[in-house]
């Protein structure tokens, strides 16, 4: 199914398919695709992101030895190699400024956030404000080492000429800015969170299809988050009046 254009709707029939999106989403990984040690659930995160994000979270379950002295996770789709995408990016900019001491403490229960799947809604661009508030957020989870799987199917604005990614790879300070394809204005990017911060960008456009993305657990290690099905499954749930507009836009 291809992209539909989102900015013919009104938002609310926006909200109500992020809402669906992200509990097939959640839905997936929790079946099928995740290592036993991870589970997924649909949460609310104060400041910049969205009303309802994906987080991660990590059982602590006891790992095996490979005999290398690398603990493996196991069952789901995990893959251990880094992925292939159109356009990779890496900072290291920010290593130094966060290498100084601190005293961090940690709850012994565990459940830690470990990743975060964030849908971009029309809100998270509606002004300055707006943008600078997700832009502020998505560099304080990855600081916290909190990796990041970001869609935005919504052209740039005057706020984000480069869309949503190019705001965020603008603040980590790189000389070398991102450059959206002309013919291609949206964007799902996969980050790396920690000292070393990994961006794996792919341009879309409406009418195509989306395309499966990585989503970090332990870099190198990932699963492969197939956002094309998910996508399928949760425009279903989009009442029929306003699915008729969107695949009449197409």
């Amino acid at each position: 199914m291809p992209v539909h254009d989102w900015t013919r709707v009104i938002a609310g029939t926006f909200h109500h398919f992020h809402h669906e999106w992200i509990t097939c989403i959640s839905r997936t990984l929790n079946s099928s695709l995740l290592p036993r040690e991870y589970y997924a659930m649909a949460e609310q995160i104060a400041g910049g992101l969205g009303p309802d994000v994906l987080t991660l979270g990590n059982v602590h379950l006891p790992d095996e030895d490979d005999g290398n002295g690398i603990r493996s996770q196991t069952g789901g789709g995990l893959a251990t190699a880094l992925p292939r995408t159109r356009f990779m990016a890496k900072s290291e900019i920010e290593i130094y400024a966060d290498k100084r001491s601190r005293v961090v403490i940690r709850h012994r229960s565990g459940d830690d956030v470990v990743a975060i799947i964030e849908i971009v809604s029309p809100g998270n661009k509606a002004s300055r404000h707006a943008i600078r508030s997700f832009v502020d957020k998505t560099h304080e989870l990855l600081r916290a080492g909190i990796h990041l799987l970001i869609v935005d199917v919504f052209p740039p604005s005057s706020r984000d000429p480069q869309g949503i990614h190019g705001a965020i790879w603008d603040e980590i300070g790189e000389e070398e800015q991102f450059v959206l394809p002309p013919d291609e204005p949206f964007t799902i990017v996969a980050y790396t969170g920690g000292l070393e911060r990994q961006a794996f960008i792919e341009p879309f456009a409406v009418g195509k299809s989306l395309p499966d993305m990585p989503l970090f657990l332990r870099p190198p290690g990932h699963v492969m988050v197939p956002f094309e099905a998910t996508y399928q499954a949760a425009f279903e749930g989009v009442p029929e009046r306003w699915r008729r507009e969107l695949e009449t836009s197409n």
